[in-house]
């Protein structure tokens, strides 16, 4: 079976490597880890369905069932060898191969048109503030320690790239606007 590389399922797989867990585990490390921020975990469904399509591509296998009396039963996965394998290939091919992945902003500027200019520049004005607040949130990441310690460089690499891509849109942001506001960047409102 081939089994279509996500995010998520890498996310899942590469928390396997670490042992056997089960979904809640699975979700409550990569929010604790701050993967929430890079891998879209925020429905438990989500995640229970991703589960389910890696049991039966063969790159996971499930376990014995824990049973604690505060909480229902919960199934524990493993990773197979099929799936630390994909995990390699997947990690190996999006590391070194640049994709588009069809963000919104960059659909929203493509009709930017549509609005007159001013607005235009309201509403970038709207998000570059809140991009300054999201690199402030990202800064502060980085300096996060754990037991007094400060996390590993290798244990934040994501988040000092989304860091990088932040500043590199705010700051072409700032050159939009700029444009706007002396009048070198223009269009009447409305249908091309």
């Amino acid at each position: 079976m081939t089994f279509r590389r996500s995010p998520l399922a890498l996310a899942i797989l590469g928390l396997l490597e670490n042992g056997p867990l089960h979904p809640y585990g699975l979700q409550r490390l990569l929010k604790q880890w701050g993967k929430d921020q890079v891998v879209n975990v925020g429905q438990r469904t989500t995640l229970y369905r991703m589960i389910v399509r890696l049991e039966e591509g063969g790159l996971i296998t499930a376990g014995a069932t824990e049973r604690d009396e505060r909480y229902p039963e919960r199934t524990v996965y493993h990773l197979t060898d099929d799936g630390r394998a994909t995990c390699r290939q997947w990690l190996g091919e999006i590391m070194t191969t640049p994709r588009n992945e069809y963000p919104e902003f960059p659909a929203a500027l493509s009709f930017v048109m549509l609005v007159p200019p001013e607005t235009a520049g309201e509403l970038l004005t709207e998000r570059r503030e809140k991009l300054t607040k999201r690199i402030s949130e990202l800064q502060l990441e980085l300096r996060t320690e754990v037991e007094g310690k400060s996390i590993p460089r290798f244990a934040l690499l994501e988040t000092e790239y989304q860091v990088a891509v932040t500043v590199a849109e705010a700051k072409w942001i700032d050159s939009v606007l700029h444009d706007l506001n002396r009048g070198k960047l223009t269009w009447t409102p409305g249908p091309v």
